[in-house]
């Protein structure tokens, strides 16, 4: 019986996609020859709706699956129209072509004898303009291609009578997918403040301005990964979960399972275990210790830089921080790299070469969706991010850049002192006045106001912390060398009031084959802040996590 089993499942199993020979991140595509999206829209090799299941079965072939099934169609990268509208010449190499659009209505003009319907498929920015008459195959459907209907259109490529775009499709068939009520779909042609759209994030990257920030997140995305693998790092998953704080400020949110929602109303404080003194009792609950949602994936990080030399996470992190603020978030995104047999130079040296690629990607790659930014959002940002890329970063210590501060004579809403730490107006006037718009690295702070795992410098007073400032924002990037001798680290800690026992397998990379190391931290949100110019990071992430607010 187990023979036969086996053999079903061989008959079942899949025929195994060829993938093209590329990197890594290439491979995720699976790009048609050039004449193929043309012969599938016009042969109905794909489902009409969805992703498509060729039927592309031979004779043995089904012969080989016979009653117990068909085999699974083969995946092909669906036409998108910034396929056809992204290249240089706009379309124009499309002119007489047949295509497939599928999509959201944006706009419906109807007159005379002929209907305008603008679509768009969030490939990019531009929407393609889709011609109608009464002729059309489904006309008597127009009343209900509406704002934010959706559409499937079909129908040739023509050049454009317009000024507005290069070409245009002709339909000869319009199908409605989905409705859209005109009456209360929120998102119309006139625009709406950005907070209203917070209010309907689930409908917010229907707009121009959402959906370019979308695009352009996740061009960072992928180049914060190319970047990283090109150079030799290893991606490791930080956990979500963690019994340690690694900021050492308390700002965590507890992780918890004796708070139960099977009581109406939920949980009795009657109902929580405490112990004989009133504390919670936290051993009576999952993890039997207190755990928390993490803030960083740095310590965890640092385990396998220990192994496995270059490494990187990139994950969600949490703060219970009540700052109810256009800079802060509770649940964000972080890239932390960690380089072993590694300085404060090798740190501010990687920092600077990160941030000028991922930068110069979105360049060269979101080009659209940068112009836009750059007319609608922030004038000058192009200009801005090229200064990114083509200028020398320049390094100066918090000593200096206490003294340059006081020498200034502004008036700033917070004191500047040696050895408090610096505000973003303090790091504002550096990067944007002072030094010219130049992105600038202040080095070797105050030991009292950093972590405690940041190497202690031989002065005793300052630790080998950097923090890397870029015009409009401020702080982009914060780093250190970590502290690599295991006596200095206990020092700190006890300084710190953390509890050693907590951090014991922290410890352990400082008994077994320490090596000096370093790293830094990016909030993810702050960096699409930063290439975007939108002004609140609220904005800068699908479905913001704010004090007040865990809405969608």
């Amino acid at each position: 019986m187990a023979a036969a089993a086996a053999a079903r499942l061989l008959r079942l199993a899949p025929r195994r996609l060829q993938v093209p020979k590329a990197s890594p991140l290439a491979a995720l595509s699976f790009p048609l020859p050039r004449t193929a999206p043309l012969a599938a829209a016009a042969s109905g090799r794909r489902q009409r709706f969805c992703a498509a299941a060729q039927a592309s079965a031979s004779a043995p072939a089904a012969a080989a699956t016979g009653a117990a099934g068909e085999a699974v169609g083969e995946f092909r990268k669906r036409l998108r129209v910034a396929d056809v509208k992204g290249g240089e010449d706009e379309g124009a190499a499309w002119v007489g072509k047949e295509l497939t659009v599928r999509g959201w209505v944006r706009t419906c003009r109807a007159q005379r004898t002929v209907t305008f319907v603008e679509v768009n498929d969030g490939s990019c920015l531009s929407n393609m303009q889709c011609v109608l008459t009464p002729d059309t195959e489904g006309y008597d459907q127009i009343d209900s291609v509406t704002t934010g209907a959706s559409v499937l259109v079909e129908g040739v490529v023509a050049s454009s009578q317009g000024g507005k775009q290069k070409v245009e499709l002709k339909v000869s068939k319009i199908t409605v997918i989905g409705k859209s009520d005109p009456t209360s779909f929120p998102i119309q042609k006139k625009r709406a403040s950005r907070e209203f759209l917070r209010t309907v994030a689930h409908l917010r990257p229907r707009t121009n301005t959402f959906g370019a920030v979308a695009r352009v997140r996740n061009a960072l995305a992928y180049a914060t990964h190319k970047f990283f693998q090109d150079n030799g790092f290893v991606w490791v998953s930080s956990p979500i979960i963690t019994a340690s704080d690694c900021e050492g400020a308390g700002e965590q949110f507890y992780v918890t399972t004796l708070l139960s929602n099977s009581a109406e109303g939920g949980s009795l404080l009657k109902d929580i275990p405490a112990t004989k003194d009133g504390r919670v009792d936290w051993s009576q609950d999952f993890f039997c210790k207190p755990a928390f949602l993490t803030v960083s994936g740095q310590l965890n990080g640092e385990t396998y830089a220990s192994a496995l030399s270059d490494i990187y996470t990139f994950g969600p992190t949490f703060r219970a921080e009540n700052s109810n603020t256009a800079r802060h978030l509770a649940e964000f995104w972080m890239i932390e790299p960690e380089l072993a047999f590694a300085d404060l130079n090798d740190d501010m040296a990687c920092a600077t070469a990160y941030l000028q690629y991922v930068v110069k990607y979105i360049l060269e790659n979101c080009k659209e969706d940068m112009d836009f930014f750059n007319t609608w959002v922030e004038k000058g940002i192009i200009d801005r991010l090229n200064d990114v890329v083509e200028k020398n970063f320049i390094h100066l210590s918090y000593t200096d850049a206490v003294e340059l501060l006081l020498g200034s004579k502004k008036e700033f809403e917070f004191p500047v002192k040696w050895g408090l730490d610096l505000q973003s107006e303090h790091e504002r006037y550096i990067t944007e006045v002072a030094l010219g718009g130049r992105p600038v690295i202040i080095r070797d702070y105050p030991k009292e106001i950093k972590a405690f795992y940041m190497r202690e410098n031989n002065d005793g007073k300052t630790v080998a912390a950097m923090d890397l400032l870029v015009p409009r924002v401020g702080e982009l990037i914060g780093g250190s060398q970590r502290e690599e001798r295991l006596d200095y680290l206990e020092a700190r800690l006890d300084e710190q009031n953390l509890n050693k026992e907590s951090y014991w397998w922290y410890l352990d990379l400082r008994r077994y084959g320490s090596v000096p190391h370093a790293g830094f931290g990016l909030g993810f949100e702050r960096l699409v802040q930063f290439a975007t110019g939108i002004d609140n990071i609220r904005d800068a992430i699908p479905f913001p996590r704010v004090p007040g607010s865990a809405e969608f």
